[in-house]
């Protein structure tokens, strides 16, 4: 599967559809806990599923690295999946041996992304990887695998701790793009109005590959607001305000915060002509679910 070419069928034909993102948990039992629960929720038909980058076993914990946790999920689910991949310290070797082990465990799409930099005091030591920015590490996939892998990119309509200038970050967008990257999955947000008209810059630059939005459902105040500080995303007055009638009440707050996402979704979906909805899931079943069925995209 090419996810590009399925979206834009989709697309064409009025069909939505969605994808889950998972986290490398760092205990083997909560690794047995995830694929129990990717199991379950592969039952509402995800189009794929995509798992985080822990590098690869240099983060060392008791869990299963990446590459285990893509192999359990294409090979033992038979589902389509997509790896993260971050470049940031990484050398030539490490990322071609996590290529290599992608390969080898039937996934068929990265998400090429350089990572978070590291603190400054250890910036210096951890930066001396053989890749700078994720269009370079597009690159270094096309190379060396040409069309097997189908390549995704980051996004951000919100800005980027490292940058706020919306210009430059679309031209860096393009300019990943243009590397040789056929998607791009954004970083998690709750203002509509504004993504859409991001996507429409984006387009204007010349952009044309699907967009992604990344969906972050809410689960408890607490959560939500630290989430939001930490991608310095804007949340809307309306929005923030109905979140905060709740924030004691974590029942009301689980409630009024499944139908803000889903009411943000319908607003993507209706006015941005956008078809595809990728779930930030933090590793949780039930809030993600509560979004679809609101949306009428799952039982």
């Amino acid at each position: 599967m090419r996810v590009s070419e399925v979206l834009q069928t989709n697309l064409e034909n009025g069909q939505s559809s969605f994808s889950f993102e998972y986290f490398v948990p760092k205990t083997s039992q909560g690794a047995q806990n995830l694929y129990d629960r990717i199991e379950r929720m592969k039952d509402l038909n995800p189009l794929f599923v995509d798992v985080t980058w822990n590098a690869g076993g240099v983060m060392k914990t008791d869990g299963p690295s990446t590459t285990e946790l893509i192999s359990k999920a294409s090979n033992g689910l038979g589902m389509d999946t997509c790896m993260h991949l971050t470049c940031v310290g990484m050398s030539r070797e490490q990322i071609d041996n996590a290529l290599q082990e992608a390969y080898d465990g039937g996934c068929k799409t990265i998400l090429a992304l350089r990572g978070d930099m590291p603190p400054n005091e250890e910036k210096v030591e951890l930066t001396k990887g053989d890749f700078s920015y994720a269009r370079d590490l597009v690159k270094h996939i096309k190379e060396k695998y040409d069309d097997y892998f189908e390549i995704g990119v980051a996004g951000y309509p919100e800005g980027h701790p490292e940058e706020h200038n919306e210009e430059k970050l679309i031209a860096i967008l393009k300019d990943k793009v243009d590397s040789g990257a056929s998607f791009v999955i954004t970083q998690m947000f709750y203002d509509a109005d504004n993504f859409i008209r991001w996507v429409d810059r984006c387009r204007e630059s010349g952009i044309e590959c699907p967009i992604i939005p990344g969906i972050m459902p809410i689960t408890n105040y607490a959560s939500f607001l630290r989430r939001v500080r930490w991608c310095e995303v804007q949340v809307p007055p309306d929005f923030m305000a109905a979140m905060e009638c709740v924030k004691d009440d974590e029942a009301a707050c689980r409630e009024v915060g499944a139908e803000l996402v889903a009411d943000m979704c319908r607003t993507i979906i209706e006015r941005g002509g956008i078809r595809h909805l990728h779930f930030y899931t933090m590793n949780l079943e039930k809030s993600t679910k509560v979004v679809l069925q609101r949306l009428g995209m799952c039982l």
